[in-house]
């Protein structure tokens, strides 16, 4: 392998490879979650809030799997759960058409995800709803549901981890590549926001994007123990036209690539997508650029109401 790569925020050397094969070979019967979860406790591999980063290993014990670098036991079940999101939730909710109008809604409760009825309903809603389905994020993640004052279901929100490298965002932010690698957990993706489809509510997209991202600074410190300072997300320019972020005033800064990240022969095709951030704190690009520690470690207690 090359001497260093970077996976999963870390820095990983020709010596934790061969560490990481120890590890697997002297442990034939452990399945990928305890290898994953021994790694962390080896290496102090912690948020924030002191918890394991289990997903965020494990997500780096397959890269390295996929490249041939090491041999990792057959999963326990397949790693993509697509199956298991299948649900009968849009058979089961009230479909009834709800045009009020906003204000008739209020006051809206935007509930963060946090027990199995609302993961089971999260899951269903996007699996049977959204074009991209859901499969479930890697990493960090925030997910939220939107009822409104009649506890009725208007939509679901997912924020997780933001995306490795994409040029037009990260020119307008301005940082470099050691930067990026400081500052990247700074960054989240919004990467579903889906409103039911028997809710045609004017205006409802763009207030609850304008909502949430008043409390998800907040509520990321708490679960992960760090903020969060920009916010990103992809919008596929051929099938929308970004209308909703436009009027919660997130920024058009660009546009993808069409090229997939596992494009290593450069015959991938894949949407092109406009690049729309939000900044979250008036010194976002400062805050984001700069490669100082202790500019970046300061950012972590700046209150981003």
């Amino acid at each position: 392998m090359q001497a260093t790569q970077f996976l999963q925020g870390r820095t990983i050397t020709s010596d934790d490879v061969v560490y990481i094969r120890r590890l697997i070979k002297d442990h034939p019967e452990w399945h990928r979650t305890r290898i994953s979860k021994q790694l962390c406790n080896d290496w102090d591999w912690t948020n924030d809030n002191g918890d394991l980063k289990d997903m965020a290993a494990r997500a780096l014990l397959r890269k390295l799997d996929e490249q041939g670098l090491i041999s990792l036991p057959a999963p326990v079940r397949s790693a993509n759960n697509g199956y298991r999101y299948r649900s009968k939730v849009g058979i089961d909710l009230d479909q009834t058409p709800i045009r009020d109008r906003l204000c008739e809604l209020r006051a809206l409760r935007i509930v963060p995800v946090a027990n199995q009825q609302h993961a089971s309903l999260f899951r269903g809603i996007l699996q049977a709803h959204h074009y991209l389905g859901y499969t479930g994020p890697v990493g960090e993640n925030l997910k939220y549901l939107v009822f409104d004052r009649h506890d009725r279901l208007l939509a679901a929100l997912l924020f997780g981890a933001a995306a490795w490298q994409v040029a037009d965002r990260d020119r307008w932010i301005g940082w470099t590549q050691a930067a990026r690698q400081l500052g990247l957990s700074r960054v989240a993706n919004n990467m579903r926001f889906l409103i039911v489809p028997w809710v045609q509510v004017p205006h409802l997209a763009s207030h609850l994007l304008s909502q949430v991202s008043r409390r998800l600074s907040a509520d990321w410190q708490q679960k992960y123990g760090h903020p969060i300072v920009l916010l990103e997300t992809f919008v596929e320019a051929d099938r929308f036209q970004g209308t909703c972020y436009r009027a919660a005033n997130w920024i058009p800064v660009g546009s993808t690539t069409g090229r997939s990240r596992n494009d290593r022969y450069t015959n991938l095709s894949v949407p092109v997508k406009t690049v729309w951030l939000y900044p979250l704190h008036k010194n976002c690009r400062r805050l984001m650029s700069s490669v100082d520690r202790e500019v970046h470690h300061a950012s972590r207690s700046v209150a981003l109401a």
